[in-house]
């Protein structure tokens, strides 16, 4: 087993930890926001979308977080093969051959779509396996995606 693996797997359960800790605090607010998944008012349960209405200021930040960690063609492409993976999950090693970058450079890549909650990862017999957060993709999707009923109603009354 690499040191590597073996620094993921802590990082990973200290990261495990203090979110169990963030929940079971009485200062729910006190967690940062970047640990948070998005709210459901941002992308809500009624899937309102950027054309509705006018972003919240707190809806507006916690989008701009996960859409900073996007805006990386490295981060953008190390989601892309993780979703597209038939398991589901991946191994920092499966995915640091596709890069010319090195592995702590992808690590660190990975840190960050973790802290916009756009992956997760599990620990697993030495190795740390990286998985999609489905919920997260599926607000972003639902607060990029234009009401087309709504304007195709606000169109044929014109």
């Amino acid at each position: 087993m690499s040191v590597f693996c073996s620094l993921n797997v802590i990082s990973c359960r200290i990261k495990v930890l203090r979110r169990c800790l963030a929940s079971s605090s009485k200062n729910v607010n006190h967690v940062r926001m970047s640990k948070r998944p998005l709210s459901g008012a941002t992308a809500g349960a009624c899937c309102a979308d950027l054309t509705s209405a006018p972003l919240a200021e707190v809806q507006a930040v916690e989008l701009a977080a996960v859409f900073k960690a996007l805006g990386d063609p490295v981060r953008l492409r190390l989601l892309s093969m993780i979703a597209s993976h038939p398991d589901d999950t991946m191994c920092v090693c499966e995915l640091t051959p596709a890069f010319t970058l090195t592995q702590p450079t992808i690590s660190h890549h990975l840190k960050l779509l973790r802290r916009a909650r756009l992956i997760d990862c599990e620990p697993r017999r030495g190795r740390v396996y990286y998985s999609v957060l489905p919920q997260t993709i599926d607000r972003l999707a639902a607060v990029l995606t234009r009401n087309v009923d709504r304007r195709s109603a606000e169109t044929a009354g014109t």
